[in-house]
């Protein structure tokens, strides 16, 4: 998908959608729309595929989501950002998270549909605080739900969610001017993990209560990834355990005084029975920025998925296609292929609780 000409919804880009099929079948696509003052709206299109089943396109079908609440907008702007989209079986609805960003910054904020073409807002995520941090008043971004219930640390089944809190000094553009440690900085931007009690049948009207018994689920560990890693696009369970295809970022010339950074992805496998447990992580990014669409444009050097398609539609389940934004401009799809066994070598290394 590229921008649309003379779209103004689309003139500074389309990029990290979210993707979900929706009941009819079809895959549906939420890309984040950039108009001019990075004013960004949430997007609905129609993938479309040739005869062999590749995706090929989309079908645009309008807005899902504009800057309408209060913590949605901001003086002279607002946005609905990078979207991520997960049918949370318990509820029986498609919930979304989002970057809601106002006056007071990033916030993950919510909306569920029944059918992925109405949304209902449910407002800002609520955290319990932890340790030092107050949750509610941090930055935080790269939000994605679990499709179900999972055992947090103490073995009770609750809604998980994976985000990314962006405490004071975890930036890149900030630790990038640090010198060099040989250990893992835990102050960099990682992965946390936080839980909410929920009912386990559907409800009618579906409120969230507070999310609570963080954990840092992992935090950069590999030079391709040792400024931050996010989460990308929500979780998948597979023979292997829950899926996880996320962001790592590095300095694109060390050395540099520019410090232009790269953003490259790679997945982790988290355990069934214990999410908080790493099983594998790819050493390496299984896709970096190579084509001209991904070197090149509003922010260049960008891979970022947010969005996978599993194949069950074609007799593919091991074949996952990942959605993702080119630098921050377009978006494109990779196909990854499960192995029968997961590889050998993979560093399953994450930080303590």
């Amino acid at each position: 998908m590229e921008p649309e000409p003379g779209n103004p919804h689309e003139a500074g880009g389309v990029l990290n959608p979210a993707v979900a099929r929706g009941p009819d079948g079809e895959l549906y696509l939420f890309p984040r729309l950039v108009a001019e003052g990075n004013y960004s709206r949430i997007g609905l299109a129609r993938v479309r595929f040739d005869e062999a089943g590749e995706p090929v396109g989309v079908e645009r079908l309008g807005i899902a989501l504009e800057p309408e609440a209060d913590y949605e907008r901001r003086p002279g702007g607002g946005g609905c950002e990078d979207p991520r989209i997960t049918f949370v079986e318990p509820l029986r609805r498609y919930v979304m998270t989002y970057t809601a960003f106002s006056a007071l910054g990033p916030r993950i904020a919510l909306a569920c549909s029944e059918d992925l073409l109405r949304w209902t807002r449910m407002g800002l995520a609520t955290f319990a605080q932890y340790d030092r941090f107050d949750f509610v008043n941090v930055d935080d971004k790269d939000a994605s739900l679990f499709p179900q219930a999972i055992p947090n640390h103490a073995g009770k089944l609750q809604l998980g969610m994976l985000h990314r809190p962006l405490f004071p000094g975890t930036r890149p553009e900030e630790t990038v001017r640090r010198a060099a440690s040989a250990s893992v900085d835990r102050e960099r931007e990682s992965i946390w993990i936080s839980y909410c009690p929920m009912r386990l049948e559907a409800v009618d009207s579906p409120r969230l209560g507070i999310f609570n018994s963080h954990h840092r689920l992992a935090t950069p560990v590999s030079p391709w990834e040792k400024l931050k890693i996010g989460c990308g696009a929500p979780p998948v369970l597979t023979r292997h355990g829950w899926l996880l295809v996320y962001h790592g970022v590095s300095e694109h010339d060390p050395g540099a005084p520019d410090h232009h950074l790269t953003y490259s992805a790679g997945v982790m496998v988290l355990s069934k029975d214990h999410p908080q447990t790493l099983l594998y992580r790819s050493p390496e990014p299984v896709l970096s920025p190579t084509l001209p669409q991904e070197t090149h444009g509003v922010v260049s050097n960008v891979v970022f998925p947010t969005g996978t398609d599993r194949r069950d539609d074609i007799g593919a389940p091991d074949r996952i296609d990942v959605y993702y934004g080119m630098a921050d401009n377009r978006i494109g799809v990779a196909r990854l292929d499960l192995p029968t066994t997961l590889p050998s070598g993979g560093d399953p290394a994450c930080a303590p609780s």
